[in-house]
């Protein structure tokens, strides 16, 4: 099996570049990239939903970035343990009426000796935004390193 390091167990200095790795994987809203550092068994629960495997996965992030638009994301590291690693999130996109939203979560993460992520926990809530309220302005894809985190956010 491929290794995708940094690899468990996490000191703080690898989980913060594993979530950074999640983040800029997920900007690029491409579920055949995103997939590949989940287990092929993986299991998710996400709001409602509880896919199994990378297909489910798969499957699912193509429904999600179909209706949310022009998603941008930040991850922050919350705290580790092992090969486990919890951290909390904001992302705003638009509806296809042009409302935007920013989804507040977390999630709790736990990897495979192959730093391959085996179990997703996410609990999300959205807030409707007015679009001048927006605060990810980056161009669409990966968070330049000079933008501001949650933390320096406020959020």
């Amino acid at each position: 099996m491929e290794n995708k390091p940094p690899l468990p167990p996490f000191t703080h200095e690898t989980a913060t570049q594993k979530v950074r790795m999640a983040e800029d994987a997920w900007n690029t809203r491409d579920p055949d990239r995103v997939v590949q550092v989940y287990t092929e068994d993986t299991h998710w629960r996400n709001r409602s939903e509880f896919p199994v495997g990378r297909e489910a996965v798969r499957s699912f992030l193509q429904r999600k970035w179909a209706r949310e638009l022009d998603y941008r994301l930040i991850k922050e590291l919350w705290a580790t343990v092992g090969n486990r690693i919890a951290v909390r999130f904001a992302y705003e996109w638009h509806d296809d009426s042009g409302h935007w939203y920013r989804s507040y979560g977390n999630e709790n993460w736990e990897f495979n000796e192959f730093g391959l992520m085996q179990r997703r926990f996410a609990s999300i809530n959205d807030l409707p935004i007015k679009a001048e309220d927006r605060l990810f302005h980056w161009p669409l894809g990966r968070r330049p390193d000079d933008h501001q985190g949650l933390s320096a956010l406020g959020l």
